[in-house]
């Protein structure tokens, strides 16, 4: 083996001055750069400064970025996060770690949009453009029903179908506009103000299908946010997937997971809303037979009242509300009779060209016919308590002492008593008589028994 002396040959380093050399070399080799890659092994020790890689499909390279610049960043970097990294080439010492030095990190594609849309997010929400209280309520049964989005899309195609399904009589006007591209925006804010300016819906489903985020982003546009704020037409959004979330789903006053589900959000199902009618019309067969129940049931105490009176005043009394009970009874009924009756006739024209017309020409037979048998019922049992109520006032007339003094008998009292017989006065006595009309004072001169 051979030996060689140290003293004759190169200087020997040591691994620290050699690790610094190598530093001095790198980085009065190298410029500033710009490096492009993923980040990976991020990490954020309590120093406040930021550890991580960087890779490609080949290789990767060890960073650092010190606090003082990671604090100028907008963003947290995370693994997987695709970057564009400003960086100076240098060595660490202390492991022999060849590294870069970051001084500034922007993101890349989406990350960049993603950033975007967060910033606008914000600037919206503090501007009060999500507040629910400007948040504009939807009609319960949509008179007509507008589409914002393109005319060759999927999405048109599949809302039309739900509509045609669920509410086939409400006419549906498509605003066509591009969904995607530069010029998307400026013709989307075209289209909710061109469906704002002609007021032909009350109604406005502003769609696309689902996308990336670039494809999507007209929708993040803050033009669109402040044409959707500005409607005065209730804006419904279904842009994308499930997953997709927009500005336009933000400040819209409502937000459908699809293009589909907006149109089932907005529409009535036509079954349920002919079984809501017929509900409606049960509840007015009740409620009519209970009011009349009730009514009978007054009308029969009151007439058991005044059959307990026996005064004439107080059987005046009794006629007299009886006959106010009957003209409250008679308005009562008209009233409810029309107010049912209007509100099925808007029922029913709500219901034109949405279910056949014989059926419900049929229901309405039915209920007039129902209609006119309650009070022929009611008027017949009127003049049957009419009837009696004439029958009892007879007899009470007829037992009352005012009647028998009209046929021409009188009454004979002494001190306020009634006398029978002639044994229960003597010559002498003062009595008074009464006649039909008027009294009289007398004083008996003899008896007979």
């Amino acid at each position: 083996m051979e030996t060689i002396d140290i003293s004759q040959s190169q200087e020997v380093f040591t691994v620290s001055r050699l690790n610094r050399e190598v530093r001095f070399i790198l980085e009065g080799s190298f410029p500033i750069l710009w490096v492009e890659g993923e980040i990976s092994n991020f990490a954020t020790p309590n120093s406040g400064h930021w550890y991580f890689s960087i890779k490609d499909a080949n290789a990767q390279v060890r960073c650092a970025m010190f606090r003082p610049q990671n604090r100028k960043l907008g963003f947290i970097p995370k693994d997987g996060m695709h970057i564009i990294l400003k960086a100076r080439v240098s060595l660490y010492e202390g492991r022999g770690d060849f590294q870069l030095l970051a001084d500034h990190m922007e993101e890349v594609g989406e990350g960049k949009l993603r950033q975007a849309f967060e910033a606008l997010k914000k600037r919206l929400l503090d501007a009060g453009l999500f507040d629910l209280a400007h948040k504009k309520t939807f009609p319960v049964i949509p008179q007509s029903i507008g589409v914002i989005t393109s005319p060759t899309g999927a999405a048109v195609r599949d809302i039309l179908s739900v509509l045609k399904r669920r509410f086939p009589c409400a006419p549906v006007i498509i605003y066509p506009t591009l969904v995607q591209g530069d010029a998307a925006a400026p013709n989307i804010v075209n289209a909710i103000r061109t469906a704002n300016h002609r007021d032909e819906c009350d109604v406005l489903i502003l769609t696309r299908g689902g996308g990336s985020l670039e494809d999507l982003w007209p929708f993040n546009e803050e033009a669109v946010a402040h044409a959707i704020y500005q409607s005065s037409i209730p804006i419904i959004s279904g842009v994308g997937h499930e997953i997709d979330f927009t500005i336009a789903d933000f400040v819209a006053d409502q937000r459908a997971p699809t293009p589909s589900a907006a149109a089932e959000l907005i529409t009535p199902n036509s079954n349920e809303l002919l079984q809501s009618l017929q509900y409606s019309q049960q509840r007015l067969v009740s409620q009519t037979q209970q009011k009349l129940q009730q009514i009978q049931q007054n009308l029969a105490w009151t007439s058991k009242h005044l059959q307990q009176q026996h005064p004439k005043r107080r059987l005046a009394e009794q006629n007299q509300r009886l006959d106010l009970y009957e003209a409250a009874l008679i308005r009562l009924q008209n009233k409810l009779i029309t107010e049912h009756q209007t509100h099925l006739n808007t029922l029913s024209a709500k219901l034109t060209g949405l279910t056949p017309a014989h059926p419900i020409r049929e229901l309405c037979n039915r209920l007039n016919l129902q209609h006119q048998r309650a009070k022929n019922q009611m008027a017949m049992q009127l003049q049957y308590y009419q009837q009696q109520l004439g029958n009892i006032a007879a007899k009470l007339d007829g037992l009352s002492p005012l009647a028998t003094l009209n046929r021409g008998y009188s009454i004979t009292t002494k001190n306020q008593q009634i006398l029978r017989h002639a044994t229960q006065i003597k010559p002498g006595d003062k009595i008074n008589v009464r006649l039909l009309q008027g009294d009289l004072d007398c004083t008996v001169d003899a008896s007979n028994t």
